[in-house]
């Protein structure tokens, strides 16, 4: 694993009650015109934030559109002597006192993946966070932190226990999940419950990636961030979309890509090792809702049902016409799932 440079060690975890002011108070005041909470500019006409790639104005899904127009950058303090990331994430319009819902993503991608069941969740009354995870997303990664698993894991921490400051309800897609298994076992206190969808739990890390030349694992991202693997990833994550849907999303998904500090942020995860949470799904003592896609081409159903049996305390529920991706091409039913588990509902 990368060493962790933010200070000589992590923080221990902190309870709720231990908690100190906002990072806000830290970092100070975000510089530049924001004439919009987002930070977009007076008259620009169509609203995104300045820091995403002009490339979205070219994307068409409605949905993906009005998320990005509601993304922001908070700051983020990573250590005590270090300086803040500009932390990219969509805020709930209303917070409530009930405990909130925080939103990962999968495996190099960002919050827009949210787009579709994230107004389903406002609209069942739930406080909704989605955040970029460290390395992936619209973080501002300019002085570029290590990207590994401990950094993922302390930057969320650093971000929970600056703005949300309550137990949340976790939800975790593909390796979103190992990223919520790892974050739930190492910071109980600030986990209700876990929601993992079509969950990627099972692979030892990065494997021989790890341990590929530079120049090869730069080649090798290249290749990542390309129109054809991410149409053909798009082809496997989803079921019965059009050609047109296909292009949009993929534009969609790689969108994040387009940031400069998108390669050397994608290789120092590569290089870390990776997820390896086989060993932590044992530990989770919060209650755990399994989502799995009746037609996931990705993770195989036999992976689902070993996770529901080794958590100790889950349910699994069938989304029958999924993808592997159902908070997209089926938010409905994941929505719903979402708020009967949270509001303590049979689901």
């Amino acid at each position: 694993m990368i060493p962790l440079v933010f200070g000589s060690s992590l923080p221990s975890p902190t309870p709720p009650e231990a908690v100190q002011t906002p990072a806000t108070k830290k970092c100070g005041s975000l510089t530049g015109p924001r004439i919009f909470p987002n930070g977009s500019r007076s008259g620009s006409g169509n609203g995104f934030p300045l820091f995403l790639p002009k490339e979205v104005e070219k994307i068409r899904d409605p949905y993906a559109r009005n998320l990005a127009q509601r993304m922001e950058r908070l700051p983020v303090q990573m250590g005590l002597y270090e300086s803040c990331i500009m932390s990219s994430c969509v805020k709930p319009l209303v917070q409530t006192k009930n405990n909130p819902v925080v939103l990962l993503h999968c495996f190099d991608s960002s919050c827009l993946e949210w787009r579709c069941t994230y107004p389903l969740l406002e609209e069942a009354g739930l406080e909704a966070w989605a955040i970029d995870v460290l390395g992936w997303g619209f973080s501002d990664l300019e002085r570029l932190p290590p990207c590994n698993p401990e950094s993922k894991r302390h930057h969320l921490y650093q971000f929970w226990k600056s703005y949300i400051r309550r137990p949340m309800i976790l939800v975790g897609p593909s390796l979103g999940a190992s990223v919520a298994i790892d974050f739930a076992v190492s910071y109980p206190f600030a986990v209700e419950k876990l929601v993992l969808i079509n969950a990627s739990v099972y692979a030892e890390g990065t494997k021989g990636l790890a341990e590929f030349p530079r120049v090869l694992a730069y080649a090798g991202v290249s290749l990542l961030r390309s129109i054809p693997l991410r149409l053909y990833a798009n082809t496997l994550a989803f079921n019965d979309i059009s050609l047109a849907t296909t292009f949009d999303w993929t534009n969609v998904g790689r969108l994040h890509c387009l940031l400069p500090w998108w390669k050397d942020a994608t290789v120092s995860f590569m290089s870390s090792g990776g997820y390896n949470v086989i060993a932590q799904i044992k530990q989770v003592k919060q209650k755990a809702l399994v989502i799995c896609s009746e037609k996931d081409r990705i993770i195989d159903y036999k992976q689902t049902l070993r996770l529901r049996c080794e958590l100790p305390s889950a349910i699994m529920r069938l989304i029958p016409d999924g993808g592997h991706l159902p908070h997209v091409d089926n938010p409905t039913s994941v929505a719903k799932l979402i708020a009967g588990f949270a509001h303590n509902d049979c689901c």
